[in-house]
């Protein structure tokens, strides 16, 4: 059974990240996350500077943590319902938006689809991912997926602002 096309008969442990630069930023990954029915934990909310040469406003960003059925493809698929739902618009790449949502990591295995890589190609590069996601899974900080990860030279400063 590949884990990418055919259903998954057991669950496996996924993280997402979500993030949002405007509007009212909490309350968008409030709806978000409410709206995620395999949810198993929530990181801590962090603002964190915008990446990727836009002019913008600071984002807040958080990871989640799953137990799901779905396949890679459906994750990916449940993050644009949830950007859409909050009318994420995709004008300018990296620029500012309602709702950001990416599949960061899907239980030990690596995903290389053309419209989806597991794990993010970008995360280790960025601590707005790799901060929430080792508060809420720090025994990954050993997980080969994520090797290269360091802070000192990552993109972007976090700022812990409690909980969602």
């Amino acid at each position: 059974m590949s884990p990418f096309t055919d259903d998954v008969t057991e669950s496996v442990r996924a993280f997402l990240g979500l993030g949002s630069n405007l509007g009212d930023r909490r309350a968008t990954l409030i709806d978000a996350v409410g709206s995620i029915y395999e949810l198993v934990a929530v990181s801590p909310l962090y603002e964190t500077e915008p990446v990727g040469g836009v002019e913008q406003d600071s984002f807040y960003n958080i990871v989640v943590e799953l137990e799901t059925k779905r396949t890679p493809l459906e994750l990916l698929a449940l993050c644009h319902e949830l950007e859409q739902a909050q009318g994420r618009v995709r004008d300018v790449r990296w620029g500012p938006r309602t709702l950001d949502v990416d599949v960061l990591l899907y239980s030990d295995q690596v995903v290389d689809e053309p419209n989806l890589g597991v794990p993010h190609p970008r995360m280790t590069e960025r601590n707005f991912v790799m901060v929430p996601l080792f508060y809420l899974a720090p025994e990954l900080a050993e997980s080969p997926l994520l090797a290269g990860y360091d802070p000192a030279t990552a993109i972007g400063s976090v700022v812990n602002i409690g909980p969602l």
